[in-house]
């Protein structure tokens, strides 16, 4: 059945065509959801992070995302060694801007009056409401850790070309990780009930270790995805073609 055009067309009866309705390519299938990966870990470990952990008996000193957050580093050298560094920095400010929304909304909801005969207020500020100040400790080591990984990376990649990914991995991630946990550490470690300095040495050196150690560890699952992802862009194939 056809449709009839609108009576003030002058030509009643009349078949007028389809509305076609536009909409944005999406030029990788892939970076989006590595993006997504990466800031929800971000986001994930953020909470998790409220939660000082004593290892050992207590001899270990670390924080709850422990075993989540050097991830992020692993997927960021996907990035970076896939996208560049424009790509990584786009992932950075974004899961930069919503760690802020984050802190900001666990806020206003601690904020807000709590309904007659809730009880969990109390818990709740206990959990919630330390996030904000972890979200400050981890953007100031996130920015300066992840922009140092990132950076590293891709510079020792325009000396080496397709070579030597391991040394890109390896290298980055220790530079990164340096800095990152040290600032980390430093704004963080009273929040998680850090208190003594051989706590905090342990907080740091556990802390930087670990992440390296986790980087070497996953190391084939890395070069799995960035040889699988270098095949499916048809962009990365092409670039090297016209290199």
């Amino acid at each position: 059945m056809t449709e009839e055009a609108p009576a003030h067309s002058g030509r009643p009866g009349t078949p007028t065509p389809a509305l076609k309705a536009n909409f944005a390519t999406i030029s990788s299938p892939y970076y989006p959801v590595l993006m997504a990966v990466f800031v929800g870990i971000m986001l994930i470990s953020n909470i998790a992070a409220t939660k000082g952990v004593g290892l050992f008996g207590g001899s270990l000193v670390t924080d709850g995302a422990f075993f989540l957050f050097p991830l992020s580093y692993v997927i960021g050298d996907v990035i970076s060694e896939v996208y560049g560094f424009k790509a990584m920095r786009r992932t950075i400010w974004t899961g930069f801007a919503i760690l802020l929304l984050a802190s900001l909304s666990f806020t206003v909801t601690i904020a807000l009056p709590p309904l007659d005969g809730y009880e969990n207020q109390a818990a709740l500020e206990a959990v919630a409401g330390a996030v904000p100040q972890l979200v400050a400790a981890s953007l100031a080591g996130y920015l300066i850790g992840e922009f140092t990984n990132s950076w590293v990376l891709v510079r020792m990649k325009e000396h080496t070309g397709e070579r030597h990914l391991w040394a890109r991995l390896i290298g980055s991630t220790v530079a990164g990780e340096f800095f990152d946990t040290m600032v980390f550490c430093a704004i963080a470690a009273p929040v998680i009930g850090v208190t003594t300095w051989g706590q905090f040495a342990s907080f740091v050196l556990i802390g930087f270790v670990w992440k390296t150690l986790i980087e070497i560890v996953v190391m084939p699952g890395t070069y799995a995805a960035v040889r699988y992802l270098k095949r499916a862009e048809p962009s990365y194939a092409q670039s090297e073609t016209t290199a």
